[in-house]
């Protein structure tokens, strides 16, 4: 039911943003990297994951020439997390969905335009069934959160910029359902992205 409400938000900040003639808009498609931290916890559980790639895809409808609304969708693929339960270590391989919407603050320096943003968003674990997962037990869990993060654009041309961004997703740690994978930590997401914007 989040993520319905969430993709119901998302495509109306898009149909208002197409039927605002007179506004800037862009579209940027970015190669992400997604970097969870060590976790111990109080509860004597131990988290650790690997990084992972994947792909994020964005769209900013311009309020002012200096600020925007966004809204975003990324994808990463076989992240590893690692749950070690004294004696026990369990692994869960994991396919993560951002979904998520922004306030964007530009600055403009001649062809650089350093930007800020922030919002909330939800983030979906969802287990991948196969030979590196070792507990039967994990279920999809979708996290709700909240994006923040800061980065630079340089316009190669009117139509065209390089975005170089570090992004951070702030979040409870999953269980996948499981109680004993419970940390009662948050996670603090990290998860820069390049890529390429076209304005239009």
């Amino acid at each position: 039911m989040k993520k319905i409400a969430l993709i119901a938000f998302l495509l109306a900040v898009c149909v208002a943003a197409g039927r605002a003639q007179e506004s800037r808009q862009d579209i940027s498609i970015s190669g992400s990297a997604l970097v969870e931290p060590f976790i111990a916890s109080s509860t004597d559980v131990q988290v650790h994951s690997n990084a992972a790639y994947g792909a994020l895809l964005s769209y900013r409808f311009m309020l002012t020439p200096s600020s925007a609304l966004e809204a975003n969708y990324g994808i990463t693929y076989q992240n590893k997390i690692n749950y070690y339960v004294n004696p026990n270590h369990y692994q869960v391989n994991t396919r993560t969905q951002e979904i998520s919407a922004a306030y964007v603050r530009s600055f403009t320096f001649k062809k650089f335009n350093p930007f800020l943003e922030a919002g909330p968003g939800a983030f979906i674990f969802l287990p991948i069934r196969n030979s590196g997962t070792t507990s039967l037990d994990v279920k999809q869990q979708t996290a709700i959160g909240g994006l923040y993060g800061g980065g630079i654009a340089y316009e190669i041309s009117p139509s065209f910029d390089i975005r170089a961004e570090f992004r951070g997703f702030v979040t409870k740690v999953p269980t996948f359902g499981v109680s004993q994978f419970s940390t009662n930590k948050w996670y603090n997401i990290y998860y820069p992205t390049l890529g390429v914007a076209y304005h239009f």
